[in-house]
Formats: structure tokens, C-alpha cells, sequence
């Protein structure tokens, strides 16, 4: 399996898959238009910067990863081994995940998790090589799955917006479980991944909604 990255161009063909398949897709693009792309370089600043930004807010995310990235320089994983807890503490990073980012940076350089190689990896696979490490649940997997490695069939129902959306989307009553919005995306394949980013802009137009 090749790397492809999800630009804006592949992610609008697949949104007009979709669309012709689905008249509530179709709807939302009719009333929000398109997501934007968001494209991340693959590789272990990217996979840093997931476990950083979990159960923090967007701009406290921000803010660890720009002390971060002044601090370090080039963020690799022999500068974040090469660090000690009380200067990436200083950074923002709690305990767990300065140990987080130490057992990443430690993975990488001992070769028991190949980046590389991830590209080429069936899905379950690479979601297997990243959950092998401490503090990257299927979520983390995923998020890289779909903003890195450009997998368009990628769907993160783990992910607390996207199930929020997929609910408001479908005019669903109840909170859906995650194994309740896998369900609910199947026939979404092979484009799941681009239906999950208009998920997160769907939700983040819930202001709009109609009286």
C-alpha cells in the first residue's frame, strides 16, 4: 500500500463518492461546503505531536509544541531522548507523557517501530505497530493513519466530535458508542476517511444550526 497524502483534491472526489451515495452528506456539503485538507508530515514529530495534544485543549496544544520546538530545535527522536524530564516538563508536558515521548523516541531509534514501513502496512497492522507503544490508543493510531499516511478509509470513531457529528448528521436521539459509528460509516468505504474530516467540520458548524 502506497502513501498518498489526503489533499484537498483527493478528499473532494471522495466527498462527491459520497455525496451521490448518501443524501445527508450531500446535504451538509450543500449547506457548509467542503472541509479543508489537513495534511501532516509522516514521521515522529507528527506522531509526538498526537500524544502531545491528547486531553489538552487545541491552544494549550499549541503552546507545549512551540516550547517544544524552541527548546529542541529539530524535533527528532534523538533530540527528545537526548532531553531530560525537567526540561521537557518545562515544555508542558506532564509526567506520562514525558514518558510517552521518551518510549517513542526509544522505539524508533531501536528500530522495534519502523515509520517507514507504516506506509506500506496493511490497516491493522500499522494500528497494531503504534498501539504496541505506551500512550497511543487506536485513537493516536488513526489520527496518523489518516492525516499522515493519506489512508482516505480511515475512520477515528473513537473520536468524541466525529461521533457527535455522525449523531446530528443522521438526526439520530442518542450518543453513539464507537462501535455504533463504525457501524453507521460502513457503506461509507472506501472513503470513511473523508466523510470523518467532514464530520469534524460538520460539528464545528453546529453553531449554524436552523431554528
Amino acid at each position: 500500500m502506497r502513501t498518498t497524502p489526503l489533499h484537498q483534491d483527493r478528499l473532494e472526489q471522495g466527498l462527491r463518492v459520497l455525496a451521490q451515495a448518501d443524501a445527508d452528506i450531500a446535504r451538509a456539503l450543500a449547506e457548509i461546503g467542503p472541509p479543508t485538507a489537513r495534511v501532516r508530515e509522516p514521521g515522529f514529530a507528527t506522531l509526538l505531536q498526537i500524544v502531545t495534544a491528547q486531553q489538552v485543549s487545541t491552544h494549550a496544544a499549541a503552546a507545549i509544541w512551540k516550547r517544544l520546538a524552541e527548546r529542541l530545535g529539530d524535533i527528532s527522536p534523538a533530540t527528545v531522548a537526548g532531553s531530560s524530564a525537567e526540561e521537557l516538563r518545562s515544555c508542558g508536558l506532564s509526567r506520562q507523557k514525558i514518558a510517552y515521548a521518551h518510549g517513542l523516541a526509544d522505539a524508533v531509534i531501536s528500530g522495534r517501530l519502523d515509520l517507514a514501513a507504516l506506509g506500506a502496512a496493511a490497516e491493522e497492522d500499522a494500528i497494531g505497530a503504534i498501539t504496541a507503544l505506551k500512550g497511543f490508543g487506536r485513537w493516536s493510531a488513526e489520527i496518523y493513519l489518516l492525516f499522515a499516511l493519506g489512508r482516505a478509509d480511515t475512520f477515528p470513531a473513537d473520536d468524541l466530535a466525529v461521533r457527535l457529528a455522525l449523531q446530528r448528521l443522521k438526526g439520530l436521539p442518542m450518543p453513539l458508542t464507537a462501535k455504533q459509528a463504525r457501524t453507521l460509516a460502513e457503506p461509507w468505504a472506501p472513503w470513511r476517511g473523508c466523510a470523518a474530516v467532514l464530520l469534524w467540520h460538520y460539528y464545528g458548524a453546529a453553531t449554524l444550526d436552523r431554528t
